[in-house]
C-alpha cells in the first residue's frame, strides 16, 4: 500500500489548511486510517484516527473541536481539515494505515508550520 500526504505549508495562527493523503488501495481492504505528527525533538503522536467499518473517529485531546478527519471512498483519499491552528500544531504530519491483514504503511510526511 502507498500512501502519499499533501496540504502542508505555512500558514498563521488561527488559519486553516487542510491534508490530504491519497492511498494506492481500497478503502474496503483498511482497517484505519490516520494522521499522526511529529515535532522537532518530539516523539511521533497520533492526532486523529477514522475506523472505516464504523466510520468512528479518534482525536487527540490537543485537537478536539479544531481537526476534524474524513475519507473519500471514491477517492481512497483521507482529509484531515485543521481550523484555529495555534504554533504548536507545527510538525511533520504523517498518514497512516492498518489493513485487515494488520500490516501497518506510512507515508512520506507533509510540514505543517503555524507561524506569523
Amino acid at each position: 500500500v502507498q500512501l502519499q500526504a499533501f496540504g502542508g505549508g505555512l500558514v498563521q495562527p488561527g488559519g486553516s489548511l487542510r491534508l490530504s493523503c491519497a492511498a494506492s488501495t481500497r478503502t474496503s481492504s483498511i482497517r484505519y486510517m490516520g494522521w499522526y505528527r511529529q515535532a522537532p525533538g518530539k516523539e511521533r503522536e497520533l492526532v486523529a484516527r477514522l475506523y472505516t467499518d464504523s466510520d468512528t473517529e479518534y482525536y487527540a485531546d490537543s485537537v478536539k473541536g479544531r481537526f476534524t478527519i474524513s475519507k473519500d471512498n471514491a477517492k481512497n483519499t483521507l482529509y484531515l481539515q485543521m481550523a484555529s491552528l495555534i504554533p504548536q500544531d507545527t510538525a511533520t504530519y504523517y498518514c497512516h494505515t492498518q489493513i485487515t491483514t494488520g500490516m501497518n504503511f506510512w507515508g512520506k510526511g507533509t510540514l505543517v508550520t503555524v507561524s506569523s
